[in-house]
Protein backbone atom coordinates (compact mmCIF):
# COMPACT_ATOMS: atom_id res chain seq x y z
CA UNK A 1 0.00 0.00 0.00
CA UNK A 2 1.42 3.51 -0.54
CA UNK A 3 2.31 5.99 2.01
CA UNK A 4 1.69 9.28 2.15
CA UNK A 5 4.35 11.83 2.55
CA UNK A 6 4.09 14.03 5.27
CA UNK A 7 3.60 17.40 2.94
CA UNK A 8 0.16 14.87 1.32
CA UNK A 9 -0.67 14.38 5.40
CA UNK A 10 -0.39 17.79 6.32
CA UNK A 11 -2.65 19.57 3.30
CA UNK A 12 -5.31 16.63 3.84
CA UNK A 13 -5.86 17.42 7.32
CA UNK A 14 -5.82 20.86 6.05
CA UNK A 15 -8.85 19.52 3.22
CA UNK A 16 -10.41 17.77 6.42
CA UNK A 17 -11.01 20.74 8.85
CA UNK A 18 -13.22 21.93 6.07
CA UNK A 19 -15.17 18.65 5.60
CA UNK A 20 -18.85 20.33 6.43
CA UNK A 21 -21.15 18.94 8.87
CA UNK A 22 -24.10 19.45 6.43
CA UNK A 23 -22.80 19.08 2.83
CA UNK A 24 -24.16 17.62 -0.47
CA UNK A 25 -24.13 13.92 1.09
CA UNK A 26 -26.84 15.16 3.42
CA UNK A 27 -28.68 16.77 0.66
CA UNK A 28 -28.98 13.73 -1.74
CA UNK A 29 -30.42 11.60 1.52
CA UNK A 30 -33.18 14.46 2.02
CA UNK A 31 -33.92 14.12 -1.72
CA UNK A 32 -34.23 10.41 -1.11
CA UNK A 33 -36.11 11.09 1.46
CA UNK A 34 -38.86 12.71 0.45
CA UNK A 35 -38.73 10.53 -3.07
CA UNK A 36 -39.41 7.16 -1.21
CA UNK A 37 -42.14 9.89 0.83
CA UNK A 38 -43.97 10.57 -2.66
CA UNK A 39 -43.47 6.97 -3.95
CA UNK A 40 -44.63 5.48 -1.11
CA UNK A 41 -48.17 7.87 -0.80
CA UNK A 42 -48.20 6.89 -4.68
CA UNK A 43 -48.23 2.74 -3.82
CA UNK A 44 -50.29 2.51 -0.58
CA UNK A 45 -52.84 5.12 -0.61
CA UNK A 46 -54.69 2.70 -2.65
CA UNK A 47 -56.04 0.65 0.96
CA UNK A 48 -57.47 3.51 1.38
CA UNK A 49 -58.82 4.71 -1.75
CA UNK A 50 -60.16 0.91 -2.14
CA UNK A 51 -62.28 1.39 1.06
CA UNK A 52 -63.67 4.89 -0.04
CA UNK A 53 -64.32 3.78 -3.54
CA UNK A 54 -66.92 1.08 -1.90
CA UNK A 55 -68.45 3.44 0.13
CA UNK A 56 -70.66 6.51 0.38
CA UNK A 57 -67.97 8.41 2.23
CA UNK A 58 -67.48 11.75 0.55
CA UNK A 59 -69.03 15.00 1.18
CA UNK A 60 -69.98 15.14 -2.17
CA UNK A 61 -72.87 13.19 -3.10
CA UNK A 62 -71.81 13.20 -6.74
CA UNK A 63 -69.02 11.13 -6.12
CA UNK A 64 -69.79 7.57 -7.56
CA UNK A 65 -68.82 4.27 -5.42
CA UNK A 66 -68.81 0.91 -6.77
CA UNK A 67 -70.04 -2.37 -5.94
CA UNK A 68 -66.41 -4.54 -5.89
CA UNK A 69 -66.68 -7.68 -4.52
CA UNK A 70 -63.46 -9.01 -2.19
CA UNK A 71 -62.04 -10.74 -5.09
CA UNK A 72 -62.26 -7.98 -6.57
CA UNK A 73 -60.77 -5.98 -4.46
CA UNK A 74 -57.97 -8.20 -3.67
CA UNK A 75 -56.99 -7.92 -7.43
CA UNK A 76 -56.70 -4.28 -7.17
CA UNK A 77 -54.37 -3.96 -3.92
CA UNK A 78 -51.87 -6.96 -5.50
CA UNK A 79 -51.88 -5.77 -8.99
CA UNK A 80 -49.29 -3.08 -8.23
CA UNK A 81 -46.55 -5.79 -7.33
CA UNK A 82 -46.90 -7.36 -10.58
CA UNK A 83 -45.94 -4.83 -12.14
CA UNK A 84 -43.14 -3.81 -9.77
CA UNK A 85 -41.81 -7.64 -9.49
CA UNK A 86 -41.12 -7.25 -13.08
CA UNK A 87 -39.19 -4.22 -12.90
CA UNK A 88 -37.17 -4.73 -9.56
CA UNK A 89 -34.17 -6.60 -11.05
CA UNK A 90 -33.75 -4.57 -14.17
CA UNK A 91 -34.03 -1.49 -12.18
CA UNK A 92 -30.81 -2.46 -10.85
CA UNK A 93 -28.76 -2.82 -13.63
CA UNK A 94 -30.47 0.24 -15.00
CA UNK A 95 -29.48 2.50 -12.70
CA UNK A 96 -25.89 1.13 -12.32
CA UNK A 97 -25.95 1.22 -16.26
CA UNK A 98 -27.38 4.81 -16.85
CA UNK A 99 -27.18 6.12 -13.09
CA UNK A 100 -29.82 6.49 -10.55
CA UNK A 101 -30.89 10.05 -11.51
CA UNK A 102 -32.31 9.53 -14.74
CA UNK A 103 -34.10 6.15 -13.71
CA UNK A 104 -35.34 7.33 -10.43
CA UNK A 105 -36.65 10.54 -12.08
CA UNK A 106 -38.32 8.52 -15.20
CA UNK A 107 -40.21 5.61 -12.85
CA UNK A 108 -41.44 8.82 -10.71
CA UNK A 109 -42.84 11.49 -13.24
CA UNK A 110 -44.46 8.00 -14.80
CA UNK A 111 -46.15 6.67 -11.62
CA UNK A 112 -47.57 9.94 -11.15
CA UNK A 113 -48.83 11.03 -14.59
CA UNK A 114 -51.12 7.42 -14.15
CA UNK A 115 -52.34 8.73 -10.83
CA UNK A 116 -53.44 11.66 -12.66
CA UNK A 117 -55.57 9.49 -14.74
CA UNK A 118 -56.84 6.64 -12.53
CA UNK A 119 -60.26 8.35 -12.35
CA UNK A 120 -60.83 8.49 -15.51
CA UNK A 121 -59.56 4.67 -16.11
CA UNK A 122 -61.91 3.96 -13.46
CA UNK A 123 -64.75 5.80 -14.59
CA UNK A 124 -64.53 3.99 -18.45
CA UNK A 125 -63.80 0.53 -17.54
CA UNK A 126 -64.36 -0.17 -13.84
CA UNK A 127 -62.41 -2.36 -11.41
CA UNK A 128 -60.23 -3.50 -14.47
CA UNK A 129 -59.10 -0.84 -15.61
CA UNK A 130 -58.07 0.31 -12.15
CA UNK A 131 -55.56 -3.02 -12.16
CA UNK A 132 -54.04 -1.83 -15.40
CA UNK A 133 -53.08 1.30 -13.99
CA UNK A 134 -51.59 -0.15 -10.87
CA UNK A 135 -50.05 -2.86 -12.67
CA UNK A 136 -48.37 -0.40 -14.87
CA UNK A 137 -47.61 2.06 -11.58
CA UNK A 138 -46.00 -1.42 -10.39
CA UNK A 139 -43.59 -1.19 -13.42
CA UNK A 140 -42.76 2.77 -12.87
CA UNK A 141 -42.28 2.44 -9.43
CA UNK A 142 -40.05 -0.96 -9.41
CA UNK A 143 -37.39 0.62 -9.88
CA UNK A 144 -37.16 3.05 -6.74
CA UNK A 145 -35.70 1.08 -4.32
CA UNK A 146 -32.79 -0.46 -6.15
CA UNK A 147 -32.00 3.42 -7.40
CA UNK A 148 -32.08 4.70 -3.91
CA UNK A 149 -29.74 1.69 -2.82
CA UNK A 150 -27.36 1.98 -5.48
CA UNK A 151 -27.49 6.21 -4.70
CA UNK A 152 -26.85 5.42 -1.06
CA UNK A 153 -23.99 3.32 -2.05
CA UNK A 154 -22.53 6.29 -4.39
CA UNK A 155 -22.32 8.91 -1.74
CA UNK A 156 -22.56 7.40 1.81
CA UNK A 157 -19.29 7.10 3.40
CA UNK A 158 -19.35 3.82 5.42
CA UNK A 159 -18.88 5.91 8.67
CA UNK A 160 -22.59 7.62 7.95
CA UNK A 161 -24.07 4.72 6.08
CA UNK A 162 -26.35 4.14 8.80
CA UNK A 163 -27.40 7.20 9.70
CA UNK A 164 -27.62 8.47 6.10
CA UNK A 165 -29.18 5.62 4.75
CA UNK A 166 -31.75 5.15 7.70
CA UNK A 167 -32.89 8.86 7.29
CA UNK A 168 -33.75 8.40 3.80
CA UNK A 169 -35.82 5.49 4.68
CA UNK A 170 -37.73 6.94 7.63
CA UNK A 171 -39.31 8.59 4.26
CA UNK A 172 -40.88 5.22 3.77
CA UNK A 173 -42.44 6.11 6.97
CA UNK A 174 -43.15 9.34 6.64
CA UNK A 175 -45.36 8.30 3.38
CA UNK A 176 -47.10 5.78 4.76
CA UNK A 177 -48.20 7.78 7.51
CA UNK A 178 -50.18 10.53 4.83
CA UNK A 179 -51.26 7.54 2.42
CA UNK A 180 -53.18 6.40 4.95
CA UNK A 181 -54.27 9.78 7.29
CA UNK A 182 -54.28 12.21 4.49
CA UNK A 183 -56.22 10.20 2.06
CA UNK A 184 -58.67 9.43 4.51
CA UNK A 185 -59.53 12.61 4.98
CA UNK A 186 -59.17 13.75 1.54
CA UNK A 187 -61.83 11.12 0.54
CA UNK A 188 -64.13 12.42 3.19
CA UNK A 189 -64.14 15.14 1.89
CA UNK A 190 -65.57 17.02 -1.45
CA UNK A 191 -62.92 15.78 -3.67
CA UNK A 192 -63.68 12.57 -2.86
CA UNK A 193 -61.46 9.22 -3.76
CA UNK A 194 -60.85 10.96 -6.92
CA UNK A 195 -58.60 13.54 -5.04
CA UNK A 196 -56.44 11.23 -3.25
CA UNK A 197 -55.19 10.13 -6.97
CA UNK A 198 -54.99 14.16 -8.22
CA UNK A 199 -53.29 15.04 -5.12
CA UNK A 200 -50.84 12.10 -5.41
CA UNK A 201 -49.95 12.78 -8.41
CA UNK A 202 -49.14 16.40 -8.17
CA UNK A 203 -46.82 15.50 -5.32
CA UNK A 204 -44.77 13.20 -7.86
CA UNK A 205 -44.52 15.69 -10.48
CA UNK A 206 -43.11 18.22 -8.03
CA UNK A 207 -40.60 16.23 -6.59
CA UNK A 208 -39.48 14.28 -9.95
CA UNK A 209 -38.68 18.11 -10.82
CA UNK A 210 -36.92 18.97 -7.23
CA UNK A 211 -34.60 15.85 -8.21
CA UNK A 212 -33.85 16.90 -11.41
CA UNK A 213 -32.40 19.59 -10.37
CA UNK A 214 -30.49 19.02 -7.31
CA UNK A 215 -30.11 15.46 -7.41
CA UNK A 216 -26.36 13.80 -8.93
CA UNK A 217 -25.35 10.48 -9.86
CA UNK A 218 -22.07 10.50 -7.96
CA UNK A 219 -19.26 12.67 -6.12
CA UNK A 220 -17.69 13.56 -9.43
CA UNK A 221 -20.30 14.09 -11.26
CA UNK A 222 -21.68 17.03 -8.27
CA UNK A 223 -20.79 20.27 -10.07
CA UNK A 224 -21.13 22.43 -6.47
CA UNK A 225 -19.13 19.84 -3.46
CA UNK A 226 -16.15 20.92 -1.64
CA UNK A 227 -13.20 18.80 -2.40
CA UNK A 228 -13.01 18.29 1.73
CA UNK A 229 -16.27 16.82 1.23
CA UNK A 230 -15.44 14.82 -1.74
CA UNK A 231 -12.06 13.93 -0.19
CA UNK A 232 -14.08 12.72 2.70
CA UNK A 233 -16.82 10.75 0.71
CA UNK A 234 -14.72 8.91 -1.82
CA UNK A 235 -10.69 8.68 0.01
CA UNK A 236 -7.67 9.87 -1.71
CA UNK A 237 -8.52 8.28 -4.90
CA UNK A 238 -11.80 8.61 -6.68
CA UNK A 239 -13.92 5.73 -7.97
CA UNK A 240 -14.79 6.46 -11.49
CA UNK A 241 -17.72 5.76 -12.61
CA UNK A 242 -16.42 4.17 -16.04
CA UNK A 243 -14.26 1.54 -14.54
CA UNK A 244 -16.97 0.07 -12.18
CA UNK A 245 -19.50 0.20 -14.86
CA UNK A 246 -17.24 -2.06 -16.86
CA UNK A 247 -16.94 -4.69 -14.11
CA UNK A 248 -18.95 -7.78 -14.88
CA UNK A 249 -21.27 -8.36 -12.10
CA UNK A 250 -20.66 -11.41 -9.72
CA UNK A 251 -23.78 -13.09 -10.70
CA UNK A 252 -22.05 -16.36 -9.72
CA UNK A 253 -20.65 -15.63 -6.19
CA UNK A 254 -24.06 -13.30 -5.17
CA UNK A 255 -26.48 -16.92 -6.04
CA UNK A 256 -24.06 -18.86 -4.25
CA UNK A 257 -23.85 -16.65 -1.29
CA UNK A 258 -25.73 -17.83 2.13
CA UNK A 259 -25.70 -13.61 3.32
CA UNK A 260 -27.67 -13.11 0.30
CA UNK A 261 -30.57 -15.92 1.18
CA UNK A 262 -30.22 -14.90 4.44
CA UNK A 263 -31.37 -11.61 4.27
CA UNK A 264 -33.79 -12.42 1.08
CA UNK A 265 -36.03 -14.58 3.68
CA UNK A 266 -35.36 -11.81 5.81
CA UNK A 267 -36.73 -9.24 4.15
CA UNK A 268 -39.23 -11.46 2.43
CA UNK A 269 -40.56 -12.15 6.23
CA UNK A 270 -40.63 -8.17 6.93
CA UNK A 271 -42.67 -7.69 3.72
CA UNK A 272 -45.19 -10.20 4.55
CA UNK A 273 -46.24 -8.87 8.23
CA UNK A 274 -45.85 -4.79 6.69
CA UNK A 275 -47.99 -5.64 3.11
CA UNK A 276 -50.45 -7.29 5.53
CA UNK A 277 -50.64 -4.08 7.86
CA UNK A 278 -50.49 -2.03 4.95
CA UNK A 279 -53.01 -3.37 2.98
CA UNK A 280 -55.39 -5.25 4.93
CA UNK A 281 -55.69 -2.44 7.86
CA UNK A 282 -58.35 -0.30 6.66
CA UNK A 283 -60.56 -3.64 5.60
CA UNK A 284 -59.91 -4.63 9.23
CA UNK A 285 -60.87 -1.50 11.33
CA UNK A 286 -64.01 -1.02 9.37
CA UNK A 287 -64.75 -4.51 8.89
CA UNK A 288 -63.63 -5.82 12.30
CA UNK A 289 -63.73 -2.58 14.72
CA UNK A 290 -66.68 -1.16 11.98
CA UNK A 291 -64.87 2.50 12.24
CA UNK A 292 -66.13 5.42 10.09
CA UNK A 293 -63.71 6.30 7.49
CA UNK A 294 -62.81 9.75 9.21
CA UNK A 295 -61.68 7.27 12.28
CA UNK A 296 -60.46 4.94 9.67
CA UNK A 297 -57.82 7.17 8.27
CA UNK A 298 -56.65 8.17 11.52
CA UNK A 299 -56.40 5.39 13.38
CA UNK A 300 -54.89 3.54 9.70
CA UNK A 301 -52.34 6.25 10.08
CA UNK A 302 -51.38 5.94 13.55
CA UNK A 303 -48.94 2.59 13.10
CA UNK A 304 -47.41 4.08 9.99
CA UNK A 305 -46.91 7.33 12.66
CA UNK A 306 -45.06 5.49 15.63
CA UNK A 307 -42.92 3.47 12.89
CA UNK A 308 -41.94 7.17 11.83
CA UNK A 309 -40.87 8.21 15.09
CA UNK A 310 -39.10 4.81 15.94
CA UNK A 311 -37.11 5.23 12.96
CA UNK A 312 -35.04 7.84 14.40
CA UNK A 313 -35.37 6.18 18.14
CA UNK A 314 -33.93 3.19 16.62
CA UNK A 315 -31.29 5.34 14.63
CA UNK A 316 -29.91 7.15 17.72
CA UNK A 317 -29.66 3.92 19.58
CA UNK A 318 -27.74 2.29 17.04
CA UNK A 319 -25.35 5.17 16.45
CA UNK A 320 -24.72 5.17 20.12
CA UNK A 321 -23.78 1.24 19.86
CA UNK A 322 -21.62 1.39 17.19
CA UNK A 323 -19.71 4.29 18.25
CA UNK A 324 -19.20 2.72 21.75
CA UNK A 325 -18.25 -0.46 19.47
CA UNK A 326 -20.91 -2.19 21.95
CA UNK A 327 -21.44 -4.22 19.51
CA UNK A 328 -20.11 -5.08 15.96
CA UNK A 329 -22.22 -4.61 13.35
CA UNK A 330 -23.16 -7.97 11.98
CA UNK A 331 -24.69 -8.56 15.72
CA UNK A 332 -26.20 -5.05 15.95
CA UNK A 333 -28.43 -5.46 12.61
CA UNK A 334 -28.69 -9.35 14.18
CA UNK A 335 -30.54 -7.62 16.73
CA UNK A 336 -32.61 -4.93 15.19
CA UNK A 337 -33.92 -7.56 13.10
CA UNK A 338 -35.24 -9.68 15.71
CA UNK A 339 -37.33 -6.55 17.41
CA UNK A 340 -38.61 -5.95 14.05
CA UNK A 341 -40.12 -9.49 13.30
CA UNK A 342 -40.58 -11.13 16.37
CA UNK A 343 -42.21 -8.42 17.91
CA UNK A 344 -44.69 -7.96 15.34
CA UNK A 345 -45.23 -12.11 14.93
CA UNK A 346 -46.34 -12.20 18.89
CA UNK A 347 -48.40 -9.20 18.76
CA UNK A 348 -50.39 -10.81 15.95
CA UNK A 349 -51.46 -13.81 17.85
CA UNK A 350 -52.57 -11.79 20.32
CA UNK A 351 -54.30 -9.76 17.89
CA UNK A 352 -56.56 -12.03 16.11
CA UNK A 353 -57.80 -12.82 20.00
CA UNK A 354 -58.95 -9.39 20.34
CA UNK A 355 -62.80 -8.39 19.41
CA UNK A 356 -65.13 -5.54 18.98
CA UNK A 357 -65.82 -5.05 22.05
CA UNK A 358 -62.05 -4.17 23.11
CA UNK A 359 -62.24 -1.64 20.53
CA UNK A 360 -58.65 0.40 22.66
CA UNK A 361 -56.62 -2.90 22.84
CA UNK A 362 -56.92 -3.48 19.18
CA UNK A 363 -55.97 -0.65 17.87
CA UNK A 364 -52.71 -0.34 20.35
CA UNK A 365 -51.83 -3.71 19.16
CA UNK A 366 -51.89 -2.79 15.80
CA UNK A 367 -50.48 0.49 16.85
CA UNK A 368 -47.64 -1.53 18.28
CA UNK A 369 -47.05 -4.24 15.89
CA UNK A 370 -46.38 -2.03 12.78
CA UNK A 371 -44.60 0.42 14.96
CA UNK A 372 -41.78 -1.58 16.12
CA UNK A 373 -41.30 -2.98 13.01
CA UNK A 374 -39.21 -0.09 11.58
CA UNK A 375 -36.12 -1.35 12.87
CA UNK A 376 -35.76 -3.47 10.14
CA UNK A 377 -34.52 -0.39 8.24
CA UNK A 378 -31.29 -0.47 10.12
CA UNK A 379 -31.87 -4.51 10.96
CA UNK A 380 -31.89 -5.38 7.21
CA UNK A 381 -33.01 -2.84 4.64
CA UNK A 382 -29.25 -1.43 4.24
CA UNK A 383 -27.35 -5.18 4.60
CA UNK A 384 -27.27 -4.99 0.81
CA UNK A 385 -24.78 -2.11 1.26
CA UNK A 386 -22.96 -4.49 3.68
CA UNK A 387 -22.39 -7.22 1.63
CA UNK A 388 -21.17 -5.41 -1.49
CA UNK A 389 -21.14 -1.80 -2.09
CA UNK A 390 -20.16 -1.92 -5.72
CA UNK A 391 -23.29 -4.04 -6.28
CA UNK A 392 -25.71 -2.94 -4.04
CA UNK A 393 -28.18 -2.00 -6.62
CA UNK A 394 -28.15 -5.14 -8.45
CA UNK A 395 -28.71 -7.07 -4.70
CA UNK A 396 -31.67 -4.33 -4.26
CA UNK A 397 -33.27 -5.16 -7.19
CA UNK A 398 -32.80 -9.09 -6.71
CA UNK A 399 -34.43 -8.55 -3.03
CA UNK A 400 -37.15 -6.02 -4.24
CA UNK A 401 -37.82 -8.52 -7.17
CA UNK A 402 -38.87 -11.19 -4.51
CA UNK A 403 -40.41 -9.26 -1.79
CA UNK A 404 -42.84 -7.66 -4.55
CA UNK A 405 -43.98 -11.22 -5.29
CA UNK A 406 -44.74 -11.48 -1.63
CA UNK A 407 -46.24 -8.68 -0.90
CA UNK A 408 -48.55 -9.39 -4.31
CA UNK A 409 -49.41 -12.47 -2.52
CA UNK A 410 -50.44 -11.32 0.69
CA UNK A 411 -53.85 -9.73 -0.52
CA UNK A 412 -54.43 -12.34 -2.85
CA UNK A 413 -54.07 -15.18 0.44
CA UNK A 414 -56.09 -12.60 2.54
CA UNK A 415 -58.80 -12.25 -0.55
CA UNK A 416 -59.19 -16.05 -0.29
CA UNK A 417 -59.21 -16.47 3.53
CA UNK A 418 -61.02 -13.32 4.51
CA UNK A 419 -64.84 -13.92 2.31
CA UNK A 420 -66.69 -11.81 5.39
CA UNK A 421 -64.18 -9.07 6.67
CA UNK A 422 -66.50 -8.74 9.69
CA UNK A 423 -65.17 -12.07 10.94
CA UNK A 424 -62.72 -11.99 13.18
CA UNK A 425 -61.76 -15.33 13.27
CA UNK A 426 -60.68 -15.00 9.33
CA UNK A 427 -58.44 -12.58 10.71
CA UNK A 428 -57.47 -14.59 13.15
CA UNK A 429 -56.04 -17.12 10.76
CA UNK A 430 -54.55 -14.11 7.94
CA UNK A 431 -52.62 -12.49 11.45
CA UNK A 432 -51.39 -16.75 12.67
CA UNK A 433 -49.73 -17.10 9.00
CA UNK A 434 -47.77 -13.79 9.01
CA UNK A 435 -46.69 -14.87 12.71
CA UNK A 436 -45.33 -18.03 10.89
CA UNK A 437 -43.39 -16.04 8.14
CA UNK A 438 -42.21 -13.57 10.47
CA UNK A 439 -40.33 -15.78 12.90
CA UNK A 440 -39.12 -18.32 10.50
CA UNK A 441 -37.48 -15.58 8.31
CA UNK A 442 -35.68 -13.79 11.29
CA UNK A 443 -34.44 -17.37 12.53
CA UNK A 444 -32.84 -18.04 9.20
CA UNK A 445 -31.28 -14.68 9.47
CA UNK A 446 -29.97 -15.33 12.92
CA UNK A 447 -27.72 -17.99 11.11
CA UNK A 448 -26.39 -17.16 8.15
CA UNK A 449 -27.09 -13.28 8.27
CA UNK A 450 -23.88 -10.85 8.63
CA UNK A 451 -23.10 -7.24 7.47
CA UNK A 452 -19.06 -8.21 6.21
CA UNK A 453 -18.25 -7.17 2.52
CA UNK A 454 -18.39 -10.02 0.44
CA UNK A 455 -15.54 -11.66 -1.22
CA UNK A 456 -17.63 -11.50 -4.76
CA UNK A 457 -18.00 -7.70 -4.04
CA UNK A 458 -14.37 -7.06 -5.73
CA UNK A 459 -14.36 -9.71 -8.29
CA UNK A 460 -13.62 -9.09 -12.21
CA UNK A 461 -11.47 -6.44 -11.43
CA UNK A 462 -8.55 -8.88 -12.77
CA UNK A 463 -10.47 -10.03 -15.58
CA UNK A 464 -11.65 -6.10 -16.49
CA UNK A 465 -7.90 -5.25 -16.11
CA UNK A 466 -8.76 -2.52 -13.56
CA UNK A 467 -6.33 -1.46 -10.92
CA UNK A 468 -7.18 -1.61 -7.03
CA UNK A 469 -7.92 1.21 -5.54
CA UNK A 470 -4.92 1.64 -3.06
CA UNK A 471 -6.37 2.78 0.58
CA UNK A 472 -4.21 5.83 1.32
CA UNK A 473 -2.32 4.90 4.55
CA UNK A 474 -1.43 7.23 7.87
CA UNK A 475 -4.37 9.99 6.78
CA UNK A 476 -6.60 11.30 9.58
CA UNK A 477 -9.84 12.83 8.33
CA UNK A 478 -11.02 15.33 11.76
CA UNK A 479 -14.49 16.53 10.80
CA UNK A 480 -14.49 19.93 12.75
CA UNK A 481 -16.73 19.88 15.73
CA UNK A 482 -17.28 15.90 15.81
CA UNK A 483 -13.85 15.27 17.58
CA UNK A 484 -14.14 12.04 15.50
CA UNK A 485 -10.97 10.84 13.19
CA UNK A 486 -11.09 8.24 10.62
CA UNK A 487 -7.90 6.08 9.10
CA UNK A 488 -7.72 5.76 5.47
CA UNK A 489 -10.49 3.10 5.04
CA UNK A 490 -13.29 5.69 6.59
CA UNK A 491 -13.19 3.65 9.55
CA UNK A 492 -12.79 5.59 13.11
CA UNK A 493 -9.63 5.32 14.35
Amino acid sequence: MAVMDTASSRELDVEAEKVPRIGLRHLQALLLFIGLVVNTILQFNVGVAVVAMTKATSTNVETPHFNWTEEEKSYILSSFYWGSALTQFPGGYLCKRFGAKLVLFLGSIGSAMLSAGTPHGVYAAGWQAFCVIRFLQGLCQGVTLPCIHQHLANWAPEVERTRLGAFAYTGFDCGNVLAMYAAGVIASSSLGWPGISYCSAGLGLMWSLLWLVLGSNRVNEASCISTAEKRYITGDLQRCAKRERKMPIPWRGIFTSAPVYALLCARCADTWGLATMQAELPAYLSGVLELNMESNALFSALPFLLMWGMCYVYLIVADTILKHKWLSLTALRKVYNSIALWSPALIMLILGFVGRDQKPLALVLCTLSVGVSSAATIGSELNTIDLSPIHAGILAGIMSTFTNLVALMTPLVVGVLVQDPTQRSQWQVVFTIAAFFLFSGNVIYLIWGTAETQPWNNWGREQSHLPEEEPFENAKLEIAGDGVAFNGDLKPA
